[in-house]
């Protein structure tokens, strides 16, 4: 297998094996924004009279073809082919011959690479952020259809003041569609077109015309300079595993309050038994293991943030290898973001209040005693509190 910067030397396969480590397996996923980003390239290049229309045709023809063959299953990125960048050209060149090895002008596998994450990470955006608002619209269907139940509000885990089950969805709701909002501010750093950026110094004697690739992938703008491309790199990616974080802390919140809500001594809430499992010991035993580890998880977002982070932490200017490795804690992430987004949409419709279970403390309303004092006798709040204070803890 002849590598992309192959100059006949041999190499340790070793080697091979440790700085490409599982990058060819995490391109798969990248394999469709990269055939998107090299058409737009291959275009781009024709327009500056680099690529002539006999060529144009075949390199577009033959990239979507590898495109669909892939999406089909019938090929893959694997180790012998290093990443996804050389799998591209190695078969592209295999089916049309020498029009292929004319694509990579203008261009290096630093925002080859770069520009079909960003392509990728503008869909996954929007995919979690449409899956956030999946689970706030089943909070909401909840709160429509149970939410006259009373519930105690808590402070300190003590019964604090009176809520329902509105107030309780509806807050969740209201944060769930907040980190929506967030995600999609991610859109920020991801929307900026790299390419013509290529090794982070640009194109020396090739006229490539950066605002072509642009507009044919409806970048709203180009990542100018080309040296703060590869300063920019690890940014995005930990804005959105930074709203990825929060959006999985809100679910695990969430997933706490129902554990709570489950156990026997609570017995606020029912939960589905096709989202529940039993024991191995204990016959009378349901347990809600999605909830738990949905509460766990929240732990895994936040550790793939932190690995993002200190990778590029103390990165000097320019591409560094390093970055590579950003790829691995990203895609986790948003991986399982989603499938947590799934099966929480799917769970919240089917959990059930218990009226009959629910008991709120004699002293719950407290507060709103000393609130009417305040609003009928025109008396200062503490004066109040002071009366109602001392009236509980006569009776």
């Amino acid at each position: 297998m002849t590598r992309l910067w192959d100059k006949g030397a041999p190499l340790d396969e070793r080697v091979l094996r440790y700085t490409a480590g599982e990058d060819h397996a995490l391109d798969n996923r990248l394999v469709a924004y990269d055939v998107q980003a090299s058409v737009a390239h291959a275009e781009m290049l024709h327009d500056a009279g680099l690529v002539n229309d006999a060529d144009l045709a075949a390199i577009c023809d033959g990239l979507r073809e590898i495109g669909a063959a892939h999406a089909r299953g019938e090929w893959s990125v694997t180790l012998d082919l290093e990443d996804g960048q050389t799998a591209l050209e190695t078969l592209l060149t295999k089916r049309i011959g020498a029009a292929g090895a004319r694509l990579h002008a203008g261009r290096s596998r630093n925002d080859q690479v770069l520009v079909a994450l960003r392509l990728y990470l503008r869909d996954a955006v929007e995919d979690l952020a449409a899956g956030a608002r999946h689970v706030a619209t089943a909070l909401e269907g909840v709160a429509l259809e149970q939410g006259h139940i009373e519930l105690p509000g808590y402070t300190h885990m003590q019964q604090a003041m009176p809520s329902s089950v509105a107030l309780w969805a509806r807050g969740y709701a209201a944060e769930i569609n907040d980190d929506a909002d967030g995600l999609r501010h991610a859109h920020r750093r991801i929307l900026k077109n790299p390419l013509g950026s290529a090794a982070g110094y640009g194109t020396p004697n090739l006229p490539v015309d950066r605002e072509g690739t642009r507009t044919r992938l409806e970048f709203p703008v180009n990542h100018e300079p080309v040296t703060a491309v590869q300063l920019s790199r690890g940014k995005a990616e930990a804005e959105v595993l930074f709203q990825v974080a929060l959006l999985m802390q809100d679910l695990g919140r969430l997933a706490s309050d129902l554990l709570l809500f489950y156990t026997r001594e609570f017995g606020f809430v029912t939960l589905p038994d096709a989202f529940t499992t039993g024991s191995s010991i204990m016959p009378q035993k349901r347990n809600p293991d999605v909830f738990e580890l949905v509460r766990g998880r929240t732990a895994a977002a936040q550790a793939c943030l932190v690995e993002v982070l200190g990778i590029t932490a103390k990165l000097p200017s320019g591409y560094q290898r390093d970055l590579q490795l950003i790829k691995a804690p990203l895609f986790r992430a948003i991986d399982l973001c989603g499938d947590t987004l799934g099966i929480m949409a799917a769970a919240i419709p089917q959990v059930r209040f218990r009226p009959e279970r629910i008991h709120l403390d004699a002293d719950i309303h407290a507060a709103a005693e000393a609130n009417a004092l305040v609003a009928q006798e025109g008396i200062p709040f503490r004066e109040a509190y002071r009366r109602v204070g001392q009236k509980l803890r006569k009776d």
